[in-house]
């Protein structure tokens, strides 16, 4: 790989009103955030409304998830051809009624179908905020503060979510915390036409059906058989699901490969900067995500907390990490990137040692230390992945390179949930050792998760209660160990990919060309004009990139690839 030094470094003054817009881009990243933590909180309030059983329970959680990584490449793919404005808000108006109808769910299947639901919108926000950044920010340096304070609205949603969630369980129905969705999108539908502009691929080609039939074919079933082998077990279904979706992955990228105008342009995963910082993204939130899973349970059924109370231990953590993820932009000036990507996913594998250590008396206090150290971690690594993973693409193509950070983040939401939290429920009913006295269908549900224990024992006479209790608490804490384990290792893992992908990267060298400013213009000078960088540090890859400023390539042009 050759690199090339940048002789005459220009800075690109970035308006006013980029600000702004981004002001506007962040509430739906805040809400998405929001939605996540503030259901896991209100999961105990849930189980015990509906009793469903732990299978349920996870798909309450999941299915959003799913639904949303099954359909955020299409949704990338199909913002760069209509408007990436455009699909943000039919996404945000779809959400915010959807989030009001889950609101007054009757049954727990009645939550899981809204759930999913609210996936098929939320696939139409997520990838649309990080391409429109990447095409209103054309400095690097302001790039990167974009995505950092884009990047921390996740934790800022972290934070909010329980707190919020907490003081609205306290005193209201648990659906209340889906109303949240309303106050928040409501703002970016009416500034959102005013202060974001609209961009697009000026040269996108029709959307392709069986392509997008080929990546809901290739993440369902993958996903599926996810959850179901970590719950149920290998079974002929599972494998039979593994083989679908595998096959459909390898034919939607032979598709790709062979079309002219892909809807997702495979080559990007040549780039190991661009392989390695999705692997990054993905393993560090299977960590936060299985972190949150399972320490709000243990906050309020193991040490009693409140809702509020266990949501204000998660602050901190959570304050820290948006400070990390800012104060990381200067820092990555004088520190390769890569490095500091290592940096944060070493933190975060370090929060869940400190949970291992702390494991025989986790406390308050331990958990508190333990967040601090896993959010700081992902503050930084997700600011600097997500950078590299955006300036590492032709603007034109952002939407479909979001879509791919976005389906790591997602997927590694349900994968986060459905392994490690699958290993704490096994875990919990190996050891769970319930009293004699309880009915069959009361042992029924104090055997399926902590949660249904919790419902059992408001039930029962105090002395029965408390012994159920007792027992549950115990056998819930046993998955600690192992389950802190294995996150700490995959994201080491990730880690040591990240350091095998950068080595013997120094020096400088040119990215693919940034998006100029989206307010001068029409929209497809915006996607397809050529500008320095003045920030663009060596991008590993497994063929050269094009970097002649003076011949940049053309929209559909996939000569740079060969």
């Amino acid at each position: 790989m050759s690199i090339r030094m940048d002789a005459t470094p220009t800075s690109t003054p970035t308006p006013r009103r980029a600000w702004f817009a981004l002001g506007v881009l962040m509430l739906p990243v805040l809400l998405i955030a929001v939605d996540n933590t503030v259901l896991a909180f209100a999961l105990p309030s849930i189980a015990q409304d509906f009793r469903p059983p732990a299978t349920t329970q996870l798909w309450i959680v999941d299915v959003y998830s799913l639904v949303l990584a099954a359909l955020l490449v299409t949704m990338g793919s199909l913002g760069d051809r209509v408007g990436r404005r455009r699909l943000l808000m039919i996404g945000a108006a779809g959400f915010a009624v959807v989030s009001a109808a889950a609101a007054f769910a009757p049954s727990a299947e009645y939550l899981v179908a809204a759930r999913a639901l609210l996936g098929v919108f939320g696939a139409m926000l997520m990838p649309s905020t990080l391409s429109l950044i990447r095409n209103i920010f054309l400095d690097a340096s302001a790039r990167r503060l974009a995505i950092a304070l884009w990047a921390s609205c996740f934790t800022a949603g972290s934070a909010l979510g329980p707190i919020v969630g907490g003081a609205l369980l306290q005193h209201f129905h648990w659906g209340a915390v889906f109303l949240v969705a309303v106050p928040i999108l409501l703002p970016l539908l009416i500034l959102a036409p005013r202060l974001v502009p609209e961009s697009r691929d000026p040269n996108p080609g029709p959307l392709d059906p069986f392509s997008v039939l080929l990546t809901l074919t290739t993440m369902l079933p993958i996903v599926w058989a996810i959850k179901s082998a970590a719950h149920d077990g290998v079974s002929g279904l599972v494998v039979a699901a593994l083989v679908i979706g595998v096959g459909s992955g390898m034919a939607f990228v032979r598709r790709q490969r062979r079309t002219t105008t892909p809807m997702l342009d495979v080559g990007l995963f040549a780039n190991n900067a661009f392989t390695s910082s999705i692997l990054a993204n993905f393993l560090s939130i299977v960590g936060l995500i299985g972190f949150i899973f399972f320490i709000s349970q243990h906050l309020q059924l193991v040490l009693g907390l409140s809702p509020l109370a266990a949501g204000l231990v998660t602050l901190p953590g959570a304050v820290l990490s948006m400070i990390a993820g800012v104060a990381v932009v200067p820092i990555a000036k004088r520190i390769a990137p890569h490095a500091l990507m290592i940096v944060g996913l070493i933190l975060v594998a370090a929060g869940f040692l400190a949970i291992l250590l702390f494991r025989h008396d986790l406390t308050v206090v331990a958990v508190i230390v333990s967040f601090i150290i896993l959010e700081i971690g992902v503050g930084v690594s997700q600011t600097i992945s997500n950078d590299t993973i955006v300036a590492s693409v032709e603007p034109a193509k952002s939407g479909a390179a979001s879509a791919v950070s976005e389906t790591a983040y997602e997927l590694g939401a349900v994968v986060g949930t459905a392994t490690l939290g699958t290993i704490f429920t096994a875990y919990y009913r190996a050891s769970v050792e319930l009293p004699g006295g309880l009915t069959e269908l009361q042992t029924a549900d104090a055997r399926e998760s902590i949660g249904g224990a919790a419902s059992v024992a408001q039930t029962l006479p105090p002395a029965l209660s408390t012994r159920l209790m007792d027992s549950a608490r115990v056998a819930f804490d046993a998955g600690i160990a192992p389950t802190a384990t294995i996150a700490a290792v995959l994201v080491l893992i990730a880690a040591g990919v990240v350091a095998l992908a950068f080595r013997g990267v120094s020096g400088r060298v040119a990215r693919p060309a940034s998006a100029p400013n989206p307010e001068v213009g029409p929209p497809s000078a915006r996607d397809s004009t050529p500008s320095t960088d003045p920030d663009t540090r060596a991008i590993p890859s497994s063929r050269p990139l094009r970097t002649d400023p003076t011949n940049p390539p053309r929209p559909g042009d996939r000569s740079a690839e060969r």
